[in-house]
């Protein structure tokens, strides 16, 4: 089955399989997300969950392929995001199976893009999370659509130490940005939900976890990707 798909003025053609998700057309949840994201021509992205491609070959039309990378668990996904990535002629792109960090390895990027499968439990969207704050740099920020506001903001506020939610066609967008902890141990606060929810307080958690990060960050050398990288669709 093949879809058409217009995303940041890219036109795309995918193919998808009833085995993924959304196969008939492009989620409308993901399309509200990216409405919401303006890219930078500085972005490296990660398109966290990445089914048959749509968000991260968009973006890899945008800004290069060296700029963004692309991963799932599932090999199916995989397969059909590299053959989209051949359809539509699009750079060369890294293209990986597994499992966030464990996949990308020491690479961090400024900006994750992500819809989880919240018709399920919270098992997956709590890893992606987690993990999205280990994968981004200081000032990174990381997009996550949903249908279910309370948990999601929850946790993400108590990761990040702040979020910022925005009600879209019936989906809630949300957006973490991962910062340093402030000066003399005083919170750190972010703007609330547009309905008009308080600020978020960070969590004495939320710094332990930033100052451990810090702490991985001096003792790993971060790894960027070279022209090579570009060709090498798994690691």
């Amino acid at each position: 089955m093949i879809i058409k798909v217009d995303i940041w003025q890219q036109n795309l053609e995918l193919e998808t399989d009833p085995q993924l998700f959304s196969p008939r057309q492009a989620d409308a949840g993901t399309l509200a997300m990216l409405a919401q994201v303006q890219l930078r021509e500085t972005d490296r992205v990660l398109d966290l969950g990445c089914g048959y491609g749509l968000v991260g070959l968009a973006a890899a039309r945008v800004l290069g392929p060296d700029r963004v990378v692309l991963v799932d668990i599932d090999p199916l996904a995989v397969r059909l995001a590299r053959q989209n990535a051949q359809r539509n002629r699009c750079p060369p792109v890294r293209i990986v199976t597994g499992d966030g960090p464990a996949a990308t390895g020491p690479e961090q990027f400024n900006l994750i893009l992500c819809n989880p499968p919240y018709h399920t439990d919270f098992t997956v969207a709590r890893r992606f999370i987690e993990q999205s704050f280990s994968m981004l740099d200081e000032g990174g920020r990381l997009f996550m659509v949903v249908k279910r506001l309370t948990w999601y903001q929850k946790k993400m506020a108590g990761v990040f130490g702040g979020v910022q939610v925005k009600p879209v066609s019936g989906y809630y967008v949300l957006m973490s940005e991962k910062r340093q902890p402030a000066l003399g141990g005083k919170d750190i606060r972010t703007v609330g939900s547009a309905a008009g929810d308080p600020a978020v307080t960070t969590t004495r958690k939320h710094r332990k976890r930033l100052l451990k990060a810090a702490e991985r960050r001096t003792l790993q050398p971060r790894r960027h990707r070279g022209p090579r990288d570009a060709n090498n669709n798994d690691k």
